[in-house]
C-alpha cells in the first residue's frame, strides 16, 4: 500500500509537469544568458587547458627521452669540445709568466689546473650531446606537431592565469547586475510595495557610488598595481550605481503604493548594510579612502575559489532542468517511505556534495531548489521541506574534500587536513544523529516501510532510467582521470561537473522529447491523456539554466564581495583585539569563543570568516588549552548555526532565493493556525535546535571527556 500523502503535500503539483520551454526576448536573451555563460565557459576552458597541459607534458616525456629539453630549438653551444689541454695549460703558464705578479699568491697547481680544464671539456661535450640531440629530434615533424601542441595549451594555461581575476570581477559585475534589475539581491524581505523598491534601490545607490569613490582613489594610488583591474572595478560598480538609480525610477507595475519605512528597510540588500559599516569606518574613522577598494584585493587572491562558486550554480541550475533528481528519488519511493524519512535520507546525502562546493550556502544556492521539489512530491509539509533545505548542506562541511577545511590547515600550522577530515567524521556521525533524533521525536506521522517483496521489483523497475545517467557521469570522470591524468577531486570538481551537466542535460533533453513522441502515440490510441506541451529542448533548458545562474550568483557574489570588505573592518578596527588573551580556563574560553563563533557565523561569508578567526581568534584559543583541531571543529558547527541564526540566517534567505517568496509564505499561511509554536516555526526551529545541540556536544564534550579521564 503506498504511504499517504499528506494534507501539505497533496496540493503540490510535480514541477516536472511544467517543463515547458522559457520565452526570453533577444535583448533579455543576450543579457541573462550570454555574459555569463561565455565567463563560465572559458573558465572551464582555462582550466581544462591546465589539465591537459599537464598531461601532455608527462606524455612527452614517455616517448622522448628529456622532453624538456626539446620543448625549444637549443642554440649551439660556443665552447670548443675537442679542446688541447696540454696546449692550453702551456698558454696558461707563458701568460702568467708575462703577468704582473705584485699579487701573485704563488705558483699554481699543475695537476688542480689539468683536472679543471677536464672538467670544462667534459661539461663542453655534454652540451654539444644535448645540442645534437635536441637538433636531431626537433627536426621531426612529429616532435614538432606534438610540441606546438603541447606549448599552445601552455600558454592557454598561463593565459587563464593571468585573466582569472579578470573573469571573477566580470563575474560579480554581470551576475550583481542581473540581480539587481530584476530584483533577486539577498535581504532579509523581498520587496513588495513600491516604497520598498526605491528604499532598496537607493540604498544600492549609495553602496555602489561609494565603492567606485573608494576604487577611484585607490586607482589613483596603486602606481604599481593592476591598473586595468582596478579600473574595472570602478566601472562595474559606476554601472551597478546606474541601474540601481534606473531600477529607483521604474518601479514594477505590480507593486502597490503605500508601505512603511521600518519595514522597507528590511528590504535593503544585506550587501549594502554591509558596505555602510564599512563605509562608514575607513571614510570617516580611519579616513583611508582607498580602504573599501584595497580590501577588494583580498577576493582576487582566491579567485580560482570564487569562480568556481559560479560554477557550482550553474551545476545546480542545470540539475534543476534536467528529470535526474525525479528518477533518483523512484528508488526511495520504492519503499514507500513517510515523509519524514525521506527528509533524513535527502540531508544525510547532501552532506557528501556538499563537501566538494566547499560550503553549505553554495549547496544549498545550486541544489536547495531540486532537494525541495523533490520533498515536497514526496509529500513532506512546507515548513520541514524548507527546515531541511536550509540545512541540506551544514553537515558535509566537515568531510573530505572540502575546501574550507584545506583553507584552514593552510593558514594554520597546528593543524593538518588528515587530522580535520579524521575528526569531521565524528562530527558528521554526531550532527547526522542529532537530526534523525529531532525529525524523528516530532515527526507527524507513524514510521514505515514497504516489504522488500513489494518493493524490490519496483525498485529495479526505476533502476532502469537511472543507468544511462550513471553511465554517462562515469564516462565523463574516467576520461579526466585517463586522458588528462585528473583525479575527481575539490580541485577539478568545478571544471569536471559543469561539462557533466553539460552530458547529462543533453540527454535528459533527448530522453524527454522522446518520452513525449511516446505519450503523444499512446495518446492517438486512446490509451493516455495526450501532453499538453511540448518539452522544452537543450538550448532552451541550458539558456534558462544560465539565466538563472546568473541571478542567484550575481546575488551571492556581491554579498561576498561586501563581507570581504566588512572582514577588513573588523580585523582593522581592533574590535577582535578587545578580547580578553587569558580567559580564566579552557572551560570559560570554550564557552565565550563559541558565543563569538556564532556571531561571526552570522554576518560574515565563510572564506572570509576563516581568514579573520585565524588571524584573531585562533590564538586565544591555543594560548587557553583549546586543542587547534578541536577548536576548529568547534569553528566549522558554530559558523553553521550562524548561518541558520537570526537576524541575518544566512542559508534560510538563500533558500527563500532558490525556492521563491511565495513557497516560503505559503509555509507559513500552512502552519499559521497550528497550536503548537514549534509546528509554527519549525522551518526556523528545526535547523537552529540541531546545529545548537551539536554545538554544545562538539565544544563540551571532549572537555567532560578530559576532566573524567
Amino acid at each position: 500500500m503506498a504511504a499517504p500523502e499528506s494534507a501539505a503535500g497533496a496540493d503540490h503539483a510535480d514541477p516536472h509537469t511544467t517543463d515547458a520551454p522559457k520565452q526570453y526576448s533577444a535583448a533579455r536573451n543576450w543579457l541573462l544568458t550570454l555574459p555569463v555563460a561565455v565567463l563560465l565557459l572559458v573558465a572551464i576552458l582555462f582550466g581544462t587547458s591546465a589539465f591537459i597541459h599537464g598531461q601532455l607534458l608527462s606524455l612527452g616525456g614517455d616517448i622522448w627521452s628529456n622532453y624538456n629539453m626539446l620543448r625549444t630549438d637549443m642554440v649551439e653551444p660556443s665552447c670548443d669540445p675537442d679542446m688541447d689541454i696540454d696546449a692550453r695549460l702551456r698558454q696558461q703558464t707563458e701568460s702568467k709568466a708575462d703577468s704582473d705578479s705584485l699579487f701573485d699568491a704563488g705558483p699554481a697547481d699543475p695537476a688542480a689546473r689539468r683536472r679543471s680544464l677536464e672538467g670544462q671539456r667534459a661539461q663542453c661535450r655534454a652540451a654539444y650531446e644535448r645540442y645534437e640531440y635536441n637538433h636531431e629530434v626537433t627536426a621531426t615533424a612529429s616532435l614538432r606537431a606534438y610540441r606546438a601542441l603541447e606549448l599552445s595549451m601552455g600558454r592557454i594555461n598561463q593565459l587563464g592565469q593571468d585573466f582569472q581575476a579578470y573573469i571573477l570581477v566580470l563575474l560579480i559585475m554581470f551576475g550583481g547586475f542581473v540581480a539587481l534589475v530584476l530584483n533577486e539581491q539577498i535581504g532579509l524581505r523581498a520587496p513588495r510595495s513600491a516604497l520598498d523598491y526605491r528604499v532598496s534601490s537607493a540604498a544600492q545607490i549609495f553602496a555602489n557610488l561609494a565603492m567606485a569613490f573608494s576604487g577611484y582613489i585607490w586607482l589613483r594610488l596603486d602606481h604599481g598595481g593592476d591598473a586595468a583591474l582596478n579600473m574595472l572595478w570602478l566601472v562595474g560598480f559606476l554601472i551597478l550605481a546606474a541601474a540601481a538609480l534606473y531600477r529607483t525610477l521604474r518601479v514594477p507595475d505590480h507593486a502597490p503604493s503605500g508601505g512603511s519605512i521600518p519595514r522597507a528597510l528590511l528590504t535593503v540588500p544585506l550587501y549594502c548594510w554591509l558596505a555602510l559599516v564599512s563605509i562608514l569606518y575607513f571614510f570617516f574613522v580611519e579616513r583611508y579612502l582607498a580602504g573599501p577598494a584595497v580590501q577588494l584585493t583580498k577576493m582576487i587572491r582566491f579567485a580560482d575559489l570564487y569562480t568556481g562558486i559560479g560554477l557550482y550554480v550553474w551545476v545546480g541550475m542545470m540539475l534543476k532542468h534536467t528529470r535526474i533528481a525525479e528518477v533518483v528519488f523512484g528508488l526511495f519511493r520504492s519503499w514507500e517511505l513517510r515523509p519524514e524519512f525521506v527528509v533524513i535520507l535527502v540531508v544525510l546525502a547532501s552532506a557528501w556534495p556538499t563537501a566538494y562546493t566547499g560550503a553549505s550556502g553554495i549547496f544549498v544556492l545550486a541544489i536547495g531548489a531540486v532537494l525541495y521539489q523533490e520533498m515536497r512530491i514526496a509529500g513532506t509539509y512546507r515548513q520541514l521541506a524548507v527546515a531541511s533545505t536550509a540545512m541540506s548542506g551544514s553537515m558535509g562541511v566537515v568531510l573530505n574534500p572540502c575546501l574550507m577545511v584545506v583553507i584552514i590547515a593552510a593558514l594554520n600550522r597546528q593543524v593538518t587536513t588528515d587530522q580535520l577530515f579524521g575528526w569531521g567524521l565524528y562530527v558528521f556521525a554526531l550532527t547526522a544523529a542529532t537530526f534523525v533524533a529531532f525529525v524523528y521525536l516530532t515527526r507527524k506521522s507513524r514510521p514505515y516501510i514497504a516489504t522488500p517483496d513489494s518493493a524490490l521489483p519496483r525498485m529495479r523497475q526505476a533502476l532502469g532510467p537511472v543507468i544511462p545517467y550513471v553511465v554517462i557521469a562515469a564516462v565523463v570522470v574516467l576520461l579526466y582521470t585517463h586522458l588528462l591524468g585528473q583525479s575527481f577531486n575539490e580541485f577539478s570538481a568545478p571544471v569536471i561537473l559543469p561539462l557533466m551537466l553539460l552530458a547529462l542535460l543533453g540527454y535528459d533533453r533527448w530522453r524527454a522529447a522522446r518520452l513525449h513522441v511516446e505519450a503523444i502515440h499512446k495518446a492517438d490510441r486512446g490509451q493516455a491523456k495526450a501532453p499538453e506541451h511540448e518539452p522544452a529542448g537543450f538550448w532552451n533548458a541550458l539558456r534558462a539554466s544560465t539565466a538563472d545562474t546568473s541571478m542567484l550568483l550575481g546575488a551571492l557574489l556581491m554579498l561576498m564581495v561586501l563581507s570581504i570588505v566588512f572582514g577588513g573592518v573588523m580585523e582593522r578596527s581592533g574590535v577582535m583585539e578587545l578580547f580578553p588573551e587569558d580567559l580564566g580556563s579552557v572551560w570559560a574560553a570554550t564557552a565565550v569563543l563559541v558565543v563569538m563563533l556564532v556571531v561571526i557565523g552570522m554576518i560574515m561569508e565563510p572564506y572570509g570568516a576563516i581568514i579573520l578567526v585565524s588571524a584573531t581568534l585562533a590564538p586565544v584559543a591555543y594560548d587557553n588549552g583549546i586543542d587547534p583541531v578541536h577548536f576548529w571543529m568547534i569553528v566549522l558547527v558554530a559558523f553553521e548555526l550562524g548561518y541558520l541564526s537570526p537576524p541575518v540566517a544566512l542559508n534560510q534567505l538563500l533558500t527563500r532565493q532558490v525556492v521563491g517568496d511565495a513557497e516560503i509564505q505559503r509555509a507559513k499561511d500552512e502552519a499559521a493556525d497550528d497550536p503548537s509554536f514549534w509546528r509554527r516555526h519549525e522551518a526556523m526551529l528545526l535547523p537552529i535546535a540541531v546545529m545548537a545541540t551539536s554545538l554544545l556536544l562538539v565544544a563540551f564534550t571532549p572537555l567532560i571527556f578530559v576532566q573524567l579521564f
